[in-house]
């Protein structure tokens, strides 16, 4: 069979794949793929002899064939890869919590609410991913539901990452990093923003970030692989990375982090913790989300050879060993699609949740039977994750989901903020002795 036949047919069966491992709006691979079949057919040259044509004319009949059923694949796969199917409406009763806990909500008309960022001064500054929106939410009468949601910016690169510092916001596109400058005293008029740094890489995949200014004074930035698993020569891919507020001095502080949306500095030791997604298509149960520490700079934690820690990766797994690598602290559910974190040092919530890590769970979008859709609170003990437990649960019913986590934050009263980006909301978690 021709080389050609063999190779359409290897990327027809890898069609699903392909789809699903790509936002169901840019599906590049899949149009590359299509377009590059003719392309391969180059050789049927004007002086070839008529047996030639006659092969070559074959094999093109042959890869329209093996096309157009990789387009039905196509059509099959964009009904199938998705999370769990939507629920409309909120629906706060069925949010499951521990006694004494309860759930309201602090803002709505938030709509894709991603990442959050609070200003001294109690504003609340939320990114987005598809909207290309950046929001202020405002309290003004401090009565914990707030008065004011403005649209700072529209028409952003997926903005998911903000961080406040010194009175400005940074805020985080996919290829650059945007700052507003006196944006507390502007939110009915912003600023045009100042231009930081644009020296990311410009894809999308696993391109929108989470951003947040670490106890060095650096803003730590990630940039994920563009892809499920590959490996790039471009190192940028799959690390976090670092920089001074001004853009200076960007450097990769972390290698081999798949994705990470999500990050926290343990405040007793200054170490930098993260959560980061697992590759797909290992089945349902393979490889976990993970949740790693970082004591230091320049350490290694595995993709795309190792995943979890000790699960070689099928096609780059025999070039580096597992044991090269940082392994991971905690083991999180496989496909969870663990994003926001952050350790509470609040004073609302009972004594034994002081140092505990709270973790959005966005929700599987390609498991046979989802998971997550909720927040889980990883309990430590000393330096080590001691439990890994459900803390709030109920936006996914059966199989249908009314609402996502993406972010925690955890307010000065010591409630949890938790943005939603399906239902468009910001919660507020509190608690209340009895």
């Amino acid at each position: 069979m021709s080389r050609f036949g063999v190779w359409s047919r290897r990327r027809c069966v890898d069609c699903r794949k392909i789809v699903c491992d790509v936002d169901l709006r840019n599906l590049h691979p899949v149009y590359e793929m299509i377009a590059a079949v003719p392309q391969t057919q180059r050789p049927l040259a004007y002086n070839s002899s008529p047996e030639r044509k006659y092969i070559v004319m074959r094999r093109i009949l042959r890869n329209l064939v093996t096309v157009h059923a990789c387009l039905l694949i196509l059509l099959v796969a964009v009904g199938a890869c998705r999370s769990a199917a939507p629920l409309g409406g909120l629906q706060l009763e069925k949010i499951e919590l521990p006694p004494g806990f309860s759930i309201e909500l602090y803002a709505e008309g938030v709509e894709s609410a991603r990442s959050m960022a609070l200003s001294p001064n109690g504003v609340l500054f939320v990114g987005t991913r598809r909207e290309g929106k950046l929001y202020a939410v405002v309290d003004s009468n401090r009565d914990n539901r707030a008065d004011k949601v403005w649209v700072l910016a529209d028409g952003l690169n997926m903005p998911n990452g903000v961080a406040f510092r010194d009175g400005s916001l940074y805020v985080a596109e996919v290829h650059r990093i945007l700052r507003y400058d006196n944006i507390e005293t502007r939110l009915q008029s912003p600023p045009e923003p100042v231009v930081v740094s644009a020296q990311f890489p410009s894809e999308t995949h696993h391109g929108w970030k989470y951003i947040a200014f670490g106890p060095d004074g650096r803003l730590y930035v990630p940039v994920g692989a563009p892809c499920n698993v590959c490996e790039k020569s471009d190192k940028r891919f799959a690390t976090i990375m670092r920089m001074r507020p001004d853009g200076r001095d960007l450097e990769i502080f972390a290698h081999g982090v798949r994705n990470t949306v999500g990050f926290d500095w343990r405040k007793e030791t200054g170490e930098l913790w993260f959560t980061n997604n697992g590759r797909d298509w290992m089945g349902d149960d393979l490889p976990p989300d993970t949740l790693h520490r970082a004591g230091s700079g320049g350490l290694h934690f595995g993709f795309p050879y190792c995943h979890g820690g000790d699960i070689p990766d099928p096609k780059f797994g025999a070039k580096r060993r597992c044991d090269e690598f940082t392994p991971p602290v905690l083991k999180l559910g496989a496909h969870v699609a663990a994003l926001g974190m952050k350790f509470y040092h609040g004073e609302m919530f009972p004594p034994q949740f002081k140092g505990s890590i709270f973790i959005a769970e966005h929700g599987s979008w390609n498991r046979t039977t989802p998971i997550g859709y909720r927040i889980t609170r990883i309990v430590l003990k000393g330096d080590r994750p001691f439990r890994y437990e459900v803390f709030a649960q109920g936006w996914l019913q059966k199989d249908r989901a009314w609402g996502r986590p993406v972010d925690v934050l955890v307010m000065p009263d010591g409630a949890l903020l938790v943005s939603d980006d399906r239902a468009g909301v910001i919660y507020r978690i509190s608690y209340k002795r009895y």
